[in-house]
């Protein structure tokens, strides 16, 4: 009988990948029936030349062109894949590759992308971040602490009017920016021109009070031609950054927008809304590294990455692994976590630590993080008893008491926004 697939070609547990190849670290589980090897060849084989049966004729080029299971360790599967199959500066065209096909496939049961090592044959077609985190402390003229922001809260509902004197408070309590959060954009109660218009108001005014500048996070998100009309007004009115929904407006989209924002000079904060559908599950989808490696190599300036202590998923270990891939020259590379990663000449970018933070949380993200962070508390400013500009005051005051390696208790003594935001959370944890 005629040999039916070729999917044990796929892997050679003796291989050695070259330096321009690109690598795919997978955790994977072959359904009941099917050995590790023969599952590992079929998702070498639909993410690059295979396909299910053998053909008739094949040129005999096409066997340098085979993406190759190397090494499998436990439920752990690497993947190596010539260059030759990538299309250059096309990161659409790669996640078609190696997170297309191969997760709708009989012969997986669960299947995980959790990280991929470009080599820099790869990562020279792209811009990265706009500024890095250097050029974004120096633009803003923050240098010793993180950046600070917040969303107005709830999340949507204010009018244009109300969403500008809360942010207005915000900064007036000493925060750098404030944030539209991830579901608003344009509504009959609060549209994005007005808003705008209003928020460039009340930022001249915050600025000439405080002599320090103010921006915000407004978010843009919609078709590609809205985006593009949105992100000039917005310019028009004197705010560098935009937001986008990243995970909702896709690769394609983030790739037209980054270009387009960096044309105008404006750096782009990264929400990510949706993340959670596709790597909340531990055994299948894809991670957040993995997500966080598109955001920075296609450019964008920050993104969200967790906090490990407020409201939402993520723990302490998946946060810096979020951490190093953003802020990181070179990512060392993680068992069952990272690969390694030269950046090359990507400038990097900023995690964005948020939700469910309060003041007397503050310090456990900065134990985490360290300085270099953009850190929103919203919900636990707007909720302080004394209202939002007080509940900023006590957050700058968390942030100071880290700095000077005191407790939030010593620190209250004499900060009384900070005192009354104990009274009333302590430390917290929301769930």
């Amino acid at each position: 009988m005629a040999k039916i697939d070729w999917y044990d070609e796929f892997v050679d547990l003796n291989y050695e990948p070259g330096k321009d190849e690109l690598v795919v670290l997978f955790y994977f589980e072959p359904p009941q029936n099917m050995t590790k090897k023969e599952s590992a060849g079929r998702i070498a084989s639909e993410s690059s030349t295979g396909t299910w049966t053998t053909l008739a004729t094949l040129p005999e080029r096409m066997k340098g062109l085979q993406a190759t299971a190397f090494e499998i360790e436990g439920n752990y599967l690497k993947v190596a894949y010539p260059m030759e199959l990538w299309e250059p500066g096309n990161f659409c065209q790669l996640k078609s590759g190696i997170a297309g096909n191969i997760f709708g496939m009989k012969g997986v049961d669960n299947l995980r992308l959790i990280d991929v090592s470009l080599p820099a044959s790869y990562i020279k077609h792209f811009k990265g971040p706009l500024l890095g985190m250097d050029g974004i402390r120096k633009r803003w003229k923050v240098s010793k602490r993180p950046l600070t922001g917040a969303v107005p809260k709830p999340k949507i509902g204010f009018s244009a009017q109300e969403h500008a004197e809360i942010g207005y408070e915000t900064w007036m309590g000493g925060f750098d920016f404030v944030k539209d959060d991830e579901n608003l954009t344009s509504t009959s109660f609060n549209k994005f021109e007005d808003r705008v218009k209003l928020m460039a108001k009340y930022r001249d005014r915050a600025e000439a009070e405080t002599g320090e500048r103010k921006g915000a996070f407004i978010n843009i998100t919609a078709d590609i031609e809205t985006m593009k009309k949105r992100a000039n007004f917005l310019h028009e009115h004197g705010f560098s950054y935009a937001m986008l929904d990243v995970v909702i407006i896709g690769t394609a989209g983030l790739m037209t927008m980054r270009d387009y924002l960096g044309d105008l000079g404006m750096t782009t904060h990264a929400h990510r809304a949706m993340h959670a559908s596709f790597d909340r599950n531990p055994k299948h989808g894809m991670t957040m590294q993995f997500v966080a490696k598109e955001m920075r190599l296609l450019g964008l300036d920050q993104l969200h990455s967790g906090t490990a202590v407020g409201k939402l998923v993520g723990d302490k270990e998946e946060v810096l692994s979020i951490a190093s891939v953003l802020r990181d020259k070179v990512t060392k590379a993680e068992k069952g976590l990272l690969l390694h990663q030269d950046w090359g000449e990507i400038k990097s970018a900023f995690p964005v630590s948020s939700g469910g933070l309060h003041p007397g949380l503050v310090p456990d993200v900065l134990d985490i993080y360290g300085n270099e962070l953009v850190l929103l508390v919203s919900g636990g400013i707007h909720g302080h008893p004394k209202g939002t500009r007080a509940g900023a005051r006590a957050t700058m005051q968390a942030v100071e008491a880290w700095h000077d390696k005191l407790t939030l208790e010593e620190k209250a003594r004499n900060s009384k926004e900070l005192a009354v935001a104990l009274e009333k959370w302590g430390h917290h944890r929301p769930r």
